[in-house]
């Protein structure tokens, strides 16, 4: 791969990761503007575990903080709210991983056209915007129920998230944004939804970037060690300032900018493929 090929791509998958655009629609356009080759499983893994790191070292504190709790709850002492906050994210992440080893193969043969990531975008897209304006709607009546955050989930509210995680294995779909869609028609506040999502994140890439290295080792190919981790390191600096800004500004923009990018990126799709 050439460098300016490993910049691209490696940036691309660190800024619209966390985004509710869906960072595979984005690398689609790639083939559309260039005559790059196939980044091949490597550079996946590669910024993949970039934005891992990202997602890691933003919430840091509040890991060490869940997993201590965790631990504790197991043997015995006792349940706070940060000990259900890591219940909620492994209970959650239960379906995903269900779904993804039962449909891997359709997933990968008869979900990736572009035309199919075009509707799924604008699908999903409608809904997400759907769910914002819904929770708008309530807060605008109700200031008192913008409360709900992550740490206080019901049991209902973490098996509808959880399931509908499950749904980003449809291409096009966008992790990010069907879980803070469901979050939303949920009741959980807007910063909460995507802080919940983020951690989500974690042992969502943890387990697709193990099952692709257990793909990885079993091709004989040469790695180029340098440009790896140099797609490591792009791809973790822009998740960081993406999760940075987007918390940041969530409160104030709320979801409909990306719901308007959504629908003329599926748009797109569909004019290039149909």
């Amino acid at each position: 791969m050439q460098w300016i090929e490993i910049v691209v791509l490696a940036l691309i998958q660190g800024l619209t990761e966390f985004l509710p655009v869906s960072s595979s629609a984005h690398l689609l356009l790639v083939p559309l503007f260039t005559d790059w080759p196939d980044q091949g499983l490597a550079f996946d893994i590669a910024v993949h575990f970039g934005s891992l790191l990202a997602v890691i070292f933003y919430f840091r504190d509040d890991l060490i903080k869940l997993t201590r709790a965790w631990v504790g709850s197991i043997v015995g002492s006792g349940m706070n709210q940060e000990a259900r906050l890591g219940w909620a994210i492994i209970w959650a992440t239960v379906p995903v991983g269900i779904a993804g080893l039962l449909a891997k193969g359709i997933i990968e043969t008869s979900m990736r056209s572009g035309y199919f990531m075009g509707y799924s975008l604008i699908m999903f897209g409608l809904l997400l915007g759907y769910a914002d304006w819904r929770y708008q709607r309530k807060f605008s009546a109700n200031p008192a129920s913008a409360n709900s955050d992550e740490y206080h989930l019901s049991k209902t509210q973490i098996a509808v998230i959880g399931f509908s995680q499950a749904l980003a294995l449809i291409p096009g779909t966008s992790r990010s944004g069907i879980t803070i869609t469901a979050a939303l028609l949920m009741g959980v506040n807007r910063e909460a939804s995507a802080r919940f999502s983020f951690l989500l994140s974690i042992p969502v890439i943890v387990l697709a970037t193990m099952l692709q290295s257990v793909e990885l080792v079993a091709e004989p190919l040469p790695v180029g060690w340098g440009k790896l981790l140099a797609a490591t390191a792009i791809s973790a600096l822009s998740a960081y300032l993406c999760i940075r800004v987007f918390l940041a500004l969530i409160r104030r923009i709320g979801m409909q900018p990306f719901v308007l990018y959504r629908l003329l990126l599926g748009a797109y799709l569909l004019y290039c493929f149909y």
